[in-house]
């Protein structure tokens, strides 16, 4: 586990160097085959040592040191809903919290939204933070999807590893603030369905030797 702590530990300070979270908001998960390791109660990458992270089970059980994060529901909920998902990143990112208290979905503004699996990015509803309900809320806007956003709250982004759920919530937070760029200017033109579903076929060959979007 040593190695999966130390990679979880450098996503949270990546995200924190990039300006994705800030203080002791937001929190990492990776599932374990007993269950999860999660970011502690408070956590920040000053603060944080392979020591301090939160063993749990999937029945919410703290299995090693330490209070996990208040969203621990969440990012179980994830874990226990989606067994492809190998770990969950939640951030405060500055677009996504301005875009999510508007509480709207990211539209198909641009080819990119289509990487996250529709033609759209959800925003659940809103819930109180570190709530059953509020892990309910995420988990149905993740159905189909790789990230969503949580109504004035942040957002989530969820991976086949951990460098994936960290690119994915680099990805949302630029298309976030760009699609904020745009609506300064007036109601962005949106993309059709059907070309929506043109783009998501290109990504599927991504990375094998076809041609597909950058």
């Amino acid at each position: 586990m040593s190695d999966l702590a130390t990679e979880l530990l450098g996503i949270v300070a990546r995200l924190e160097e990039m300006g994705l979270n800030h203080g002791s908001s937001g929190n990492v998960s990776c599932r374990l085959p007993e269950g999860m390791l999660i970011t502690p109660t408070g956590g920040n990458s000053a603060n944080m040592t392979p020591e301090r992270l939160v063993r749990m089970s999937p029945d919410g059980d703290i299995l090693g040191p330490g209070i996990p994060s208040s969203e621990w529901h969440m990012h179980l909920a994830i874990l226990n809903a989606y067994p492809e998902v190998r770990a969950v990143v939640h951030t405060h990112a500055d677009h996504c919290v301005a875009l999510s208290c508007l509480r709207r979905a990211l539209p198909p503004f641009h080819y990119m939204v289509a990487g996250f699996g529709g033609s759209d990015i959800r925003c659940a509803p809103y819930a109180t933070f570190g709530t059953r309900a509020l892990a309910e809320g995420a988990v149905a806007a993740l159905q189909d999807r790789k990230a969503c956003l949580l109504a004035n709250h942040g957002m989530i982004a969820v991976g086949k590893s951990l460098q994936q759920a960290f690119d994915l919530t680099v990805k949302l937070e630029t298309l976030a603030k760009q699609y904020l760029l745009a609506l300064q200017s007036g109601e962005p033109v949106l993309l059709p369905e059907e070309e929506m579903a043109r783009v998501r076929e290109r990504y599927a060959s991504y990375g094998r030797g076809l041609l597909a979007p950058e």
